[in-house]
């Protein structure tokens, strides 16, 4: 049950980043759906991609997106 609102979550919140005008939302969406992704992960048994993910594309990409929102 838990995967599967994982999986639900995390695709209607990746629409909500992809439509969203705002860029401020945007950056808010893609930290929310990369929380519900890693959270998805772990729930596999994923723990590693998991990590990778949070500290490689959140540290990356938000540093980034924070830069355009500023």
């Amino acid at each position: 049950i838990i995967l599967c609102f994982f999986s639900i979550v995390f695709c209607f919140r990746g629409l909500a980043v992809a439509s969203n005008l705002s860029l401020y939302y945007r950056v808010v969406g893609l930290v929310l759906v990369s929380v519900i992704g890693c959270g998805w992960w772990l729930s596999l048994g994923i723990s590693f991609v998991s990590l990778v993910v949070f500290m490689v594309y959140l540290g990356g990409m938000l540093v980034v997106c924070l830069f355009c929102v500023s």
